[in-house]
């Protein structure tokens, strides 16, 4: 889809016109439908929102797509962008032999944390557009989230673009996306409250 046209989509309420400023994409091979059942299923079941949820695999490599925004009712990827994984305190940077992700749930690491977040209150960042958002870790291996500063935001660094096979810069632990993907994000997470974030090796 276009920016700023009337398209003709068809969705799982079948063909309908919609306007949408974002680029939907066919679902392919970019998310199981297994993922996708276990994310609705998940939301309705602890009173997310069922609109949409965002998608981050850390087995993909840190210098292509791994973040995505799947569209429950359109069946689509919505937005998909890169998205940074934690430092671990430079031992995951590019310019070390761990190049991987490591993951822990320990105040101080700056490693990503796997599992489900809820997506929470909108705030002012000093990062990027200036704009971040609270996330509250689900599961036990992100339970401290919220205590570790961890929240969704963008940075002047993040590439808006596939940089592969090129490694894209870490973070302090956050899912940081580029200026261009937190615009996009901040449109929908302003119309949609409790967003399912899930990430996942």
């Amino acid at each position: 889809m276009t920016k700023g046209r009337r398209v003709l989509c068809f969705g799982l309420l079948g063909w309908m016109i919609i306007s949408c400023s974002m680029k939907i994409v066919p679902n392919h091979s970019a998310i199981s439908a297994s993922i996708v059942q276990e994310a609705k299923s998940y939301c309705v079941k602890n009173k997310m929102d069922t609109a949409l949820f965002i998608y981050v695999n850390m087995k993909i490599h840190s210098g292509k797509n791994r973040l995505l925004v799947y569209d429950f009712k359109m069946d689509s990827v919505l937005l998909k962008g890169l998205c940074a994984h934690g430092s671990c305190n430079g031992s995951t940077g590019p310019g070390y032999s761990g190049k991987q992700p490591k993951f822990n749930n320990i105040p101080n690491s700056y490693c990503s944390s796997l599992g489900k977040y809820k997506v929470g209150k909108r705030a002012w960042s000093k990062w990027g557009i200036n704009v971040h958002y609270k996330l509250h870790g689900m599961d036990s291996t992100n339970s401290k989230a919220f205590e570790r500063v961890v929240v969704l935001h963008s940075y002047d660094g993040v590439p808006n673009h596939e940089v592969y096979p090129n490694y894209a810069m870490t973070s302090w632990g956050c899912p940081m996306v580029s200026n261009e993907v937190m615009k996009q994000l901040d449109s929908l997470l302003k119309k949609h409250r409790n967003v399912l974030l899930w990430v996942v090796n």
